[in-house]
Parts: structure tokens; C-alpha cells; sequence
């Protein structure tokens, strides 16, 4: 019986390993379509005038650096899970459109956040400030910086709805939902930041309406509904509620205890930026401390570690994290798609939990 349950096993993570590959060649198409799709907008405005392609280039260089592609790959794999075809060409402009309205996000987050880096190398205002700087040119070079980052992360977006209208229509609603959720999230986080109150059921709201939904839950539900499986979006929906979670505290916890060599972004921002984590709100709790280390100047981000590494939280964020995982892991125990599509959806949630950047 242990052999025959090895062999069981052994076959399933096959089966995970193949449907794996067929998400990552999916991918590569992605990543090629998002270059090509730019490229041909940079050469259309290249004859209109020198400075039209500024912003078209800024978004092919955050393409050419490289992402994690994770709202990609769960849009197709959302897709293929739901007995999707593989060769119908909409699917790749849906999962490009959902990474151009992630790098969106991510400029104008930096904005938000006064982020310097991004994907390892300058953010977009930052890179734009600093060239306005050195040249002498006329006005204030940060705000033509973030005045430029705030222009290109709106180009991102338009090219995104361009990418998403040649998808299969079936998706289109959950695609308006989610765009409208990611804005509303990024409001409820600004705001949460600037009060700084401990409300850990806010922190959790805004981590899923801000992060979770729009990572894991919308574009698992966009790729199955595009395939005609409307039927999939409860089970996906509470498979991508939790591991969406566990992806956002990943995140919080990569954020004040990571490296940024790793990240490719600017480290200790949560504590910079005031943001109302759940780390943070629950640890606040504890140690009313810990709010002056953060609001009170003078204060280094390590004192701040120290101070949240001996409340104990980040053990319990950790365990959290794995009741989180499991929590998702059921919730598509049952779900009528092939046992390849759940082994690997099962892998997804531990990849996206357990990451280190």
C-alpha cells in the first residue's frame, strides 16, 4: 500500500510538473508579446517626436528587467485548469494585460512610497528627478520626476485595457473588478498609513483588497471565466482569498526583514512610510513602543527588527502563514478540474507563501 501511495504521489507531482511547463511556455509568450506590443508603439511614436517614446521606454526597461509574473501565471492557470486552450492567442493579451496594469501599480506605488528602487534598479521618479536635476532644466526636479512616473504608470494602464479588450470577453468582468479594487485598496492604504492607528482588521482588509485579490483570487477567476468556467470562481475565490493573504504578509514580513539584493527594492519602506501592516499592527498590540521606534526620528530600521523580532509576531505571522496555505489548499480539494491543475495550484500557494523576494 506505501508503494502504491508513493507512486500515487510520485505521479501527481508529474502531473503538477507538466502542467507547470505548459504555464511557463505560456509565459514566455507573455514576456514576448509585452515586448513586441512595445516595441511597435515605440517605433509608431519615435516618428512623431523624440521625447514621445520616454515613457513607452520606461515601461519596456521595467518589462526588460524582469518580475515574478505571478498575476500572469494564475490568470493562466486559472485558464488552462478550466479546460482552456492553450493555443487561443487572447489568453496570452489577457495575462500581458494583467502584468502592464501590475507595473502600473508598482510606479505609481513608488510614488506613494517614495521608493528608490524597483526591480533592482532606479524607480521611475527617482531616475526622472535626478535626470531633470543634472541637466539644469526648469521647475522642481522632484515633482517632474513623480509628474513623469505618474504619466507612465497611466500609459501602463491604458496599454493594459488596449491588451485585455482582444482577451475572451468572458474574464472582462472580473478584469473591471479587479482594476477598480486595486485603486480603492491603494487609497484605503495611504490613508491607513497617515492615520496610524492599530486596527489589525483594517490592515487585513486593505492587504486583501489591495494585494491579495488582485495577485491571486481575480486572476485565477479572470483566466477561468475566459475559458467558460464561471463555475470554478467560489473555489477559486477562497483558495485565492487565503494564499492572497500569504502572499501580503510574505511581502510585509520580506519587507522588514529581507534583503534588498534580493527584492530589488527598497528595504524597511513599511517603517518609513508609516504603513499599517498586520505585522505591525499585531505587534504593535503587544509593544506600544514600537509605534515611537517608527513615528519618532533618530530611530534605525534594525532597532525596529529587534524591537518586532522580541515581541514574537513574526513567529506567529509565519504560522499564520502555513494555516493560510492549508486554509487554500482545501478549498480546491474538491474543485472539478484535473488533479494535475490542484497538485500544481497546491505548489503555486507554497511558491508565492514561501518566496524570497
Amino acid at each position: 500500500m506505501t508503494t502504491a501511495v508513493t507512486r500515487r504521489a510520485t505521479t501527481d507531482q508529474e502531473s503538477a510538473a507538466s502542467a507547470r511547463r505548459t504555464v511557463e511556455e505560456l509565459l514566455q509568450r507573455v514576456e514576448h508579446r509585452l515586448t513586441s506590443f512595445l516595441a511597435a508603439e515605440r517605433a509608431h511614436y519615435a516618428e512623431v517626436h523624440a521625447h514621445a517614446v520616454v515613457a513607452i521606454d520606461a515601461l519596456s526597461d521595467l518589462v526588460a528587467a524582469g518580475g515574478k509574473l505571478l498575476r500572469p501565471a494564475f490568470c493562466l492557470t486559472g485558464y488552462l485548469a478550466a479546460g482552456g486552450d492553450p493555443d487561443t492567442p487572447g489568453i496570452v493579451d489577457a495575462a500581458a494585460a494583467l502584468e502592464l496594469l501590475h507595473i502600473s501599480a508598482l510606479v505609481h506605488d513608488d510614488v506613494l512610497d517614495d521608493s528608490r528602487t524597483r526591480r533592482g534598479k532606479p524607480a521611475v521618479h527617482l531616475l526622472h528627478s535626478t535626470l531633470h536635476r543634472t541637466r539644469g532644466w526648469q521647475g522642481e526636479s522632484r515633482r517632474f520626476g513623480e509628474g513623469v512616473a505618474l504619466l507612465v504608470g497611466d500609459l501602463a494602464l491604458v496599454y493594459s485595457d488596449e491588451l485585455m479588450s482582444r482577451a475572451p470577453s468572458g474574464g472582462f468582468a472580473e478584469w473591471h473588478r479587479l482594476r477598480s479594487e486595486v485603486m480603492i485598496g491603494q487609497y484605503m492604504d495611504v490613508a491607513a498609513a497617515a492615520e496610524f492607528n492599530v486596527d489589525p482588521d483594517l490592515s487585513r482588509l486593505i492587504a486583501l483588497i489591495k494585494s491579495g485579490r488582485y495577485t491571486i483570487h481575480r486572476p485565477l477567476v479572470v483566466g477561468a471565466s475566459a475559458a467558460g468556467r464561471a463555475d470554478l470562481a467560489p473555489a477559486l475565490a477562497e483558495y485565492g482569498e487565503a494564499v492572497g493573504e500569504a502572499f501580503q504578509l510574505r511581502d510585509d514580513l520580506l519587507d522588514a526583514f529581507g534583503d534588498s539584493a534580493q527584492t530589488g527594492k527598497t528595504a524597511g519602506l513599511d517603517f518609513s512610510q508609516h504603513k499599517m501592516t498586520l505585522l505591525l499592527g499585531w505587534a504593535m498590540q503587544r509593544d506600544s513602543r514600537i509605534r515611537d521606534l517608527i513615528t519618532e526620528p533618530g530611530h534605525t530600521p534594525d532597532e525596529i527588527r529587534r524591537r518586532l523580532l522580541d515581541t514574537g509576531v513574526p513567529e506567529e505571522v509565519e504560522q499564520h502563514i502555513a494555516g493560510l496555505v492549508d486554509k487554500g489548499c482545501a478549498a480546491i480539494a474538491d474543485a472539478p478540474v484535473a488533479p494535475k491543475w490542484r497538485a500544481e495550484l497546491k505548489n503555486m500557494a507554497l511558491r508565492v507563501a514561501y518566496r524570497n523576494k
